[in-house]
């Protein structure tokens, strides 16, 4: 709009006034500066290559935790490769996000399950959720637990949260309760979650928020890159590779590898993916499959055919391992995987 009249203009082709003339450098100089504008902000390429495909071409995208926190800020990739945001707390993309939702009402579901021996994380998980998840939002937490004596008495809740206590059967076994998770919270989210939130997020209860988790992870359909292997080639992922399972996944399919610590988004893509992975969990089960992954393995053979539109960086579901990526900042720990690398004396130090 603005290079074309001046093209014509120094090619002699039209003569306009000095007035006009001083206008058409007075906007080349507007446009000018707002290309080195953005350029100084967006230092980072927005739109890079996955990162199983960064790996895989070298680049050193598990090193972000070298050099001063600006530099840090500056090396972290802020969208996927589709244009979905890739959130870090402390990006200006996410303070932009938080400023945004200020502004609006949004209810919020917080849905954990909280059966058998993992009922003692549940206070730890509630307090810290109260303390870090959504401040100054309206949050309701939903407890699927088969103890309800182990919120009594009940932790103390602050301004705009409320807490909703669904009684579920005792699933004995851990493999069983992943198995049955996914039609659990599908169950929940279509009755009564989805008529009293507009979003809602499933959080394993053996998790401890350390930091804030902002309005920066609200999105249509939201997912946690898994610490371990983020930047790892795509090649290391472990996808379900038996054929006959529903949750099997190509050599050359996948973006990223997800953990089932967290995800969420809104009301109706959070069910229509719990029950899809219930489905598809049952069918392997009529032929005697298991995935190697239980759950995360469906999760993950979901987000391929249905990228999320939010992807959270391993900030958000974090664990101390030698293999999990250095981060800015730890938002999301999880204690059951940081207690299964510890041995059993540190287990009972850690309260396991």
């Amino acid at each position: 709009m603005v290079l074309f009249p001046l093209c014509k203009l120094l090619s002699g082709s039209v003569r306009v006034t000095k007035k006009q003339l001083v206008l058409y450098c007075l906007l080349l100089s507007l446009l000018v500066y707002f290309l080195r504008w953005r350029r100084a902000v967006l230092k980072v390429d927005t739109h890079p290559l996955p990162l199983s495909q960064e790996a895989e071409s070298g680049s050193e995208v598990r090193d972000i935790g070298v050099g001063s926190v600006e530099e840090q800020q500056q090396r972290l990739p802020l969208e996927t490769s589709w244009g979905a945001p890739l959130v870090w707390g402390d990006s200006d993309g996410s303070a932009w996000r938080r400023a945004e939702f200020a502004h609006r009402s949004v209810r919020t579901g917080l849905l954990t399950l909280a059966v058998g021996p993992y009922g003692h994380f549940l206070r730890r998980f509630l307090s810290s959720a109260e303390l870090y998840f959504l401040p100054g939002n309206t949050v309701v937490y939903y407890v699927l637990t088969d103890s309800p004596r182990n919120l009594d008495p009940p932790t103390p809740l602050g301004p705009g949260r409320e807490l909703r206590v669904v009684p579920v059967a005792e699933m004995p076994g851990w493999e069983r309760l992943a198995q049955g998770r996914m039609a659990l919270l599908a169950a929940t989210i279509k009755e009564p979650v989805r008529h009293e939130v507009e979003y809602v997020f499933c959080m394993d209860v053996d998790q401890e928020l350390v930091a804030p988790v902002g309005a920066e992870i609200l999105g249509e359909l939201v997912a946690a890159l898994h610490p371990e292997l983020y930047g790892m080639p795509r090649h290391s992922f472990p996808y379900e590779r038996e054929p006959a399972s529903l949750a099997h996944v190509e050599e050359d399919e996948g973006d990223y590898y997800y953990t089932s610590e967290l995800y969420g988004g809104l009301c109706g893509e959070v069910y229509a993916m719990a029950q899809a992975c219930s489905q598809l969990i049952l069918q392997d089960q009529e032929k005697g499959l298991r995935a190697r992954g239980l759950e995360e393995s469906y999760l993950n053979r979901y987000l391929i055919n249905r990228r999320p539109t939010c992807v959270l960086s391993p900030e958000y579901s974090w664990w101390d391992s030698t293999l999990a990526a250095d981060v800015p900042t730890r938002r999301v720990v999880s204690l059951g995987r940081q207690c299964d690398s510890l041995e059993p004396q540190k287990r009972q130090e850690q309260n396991c």
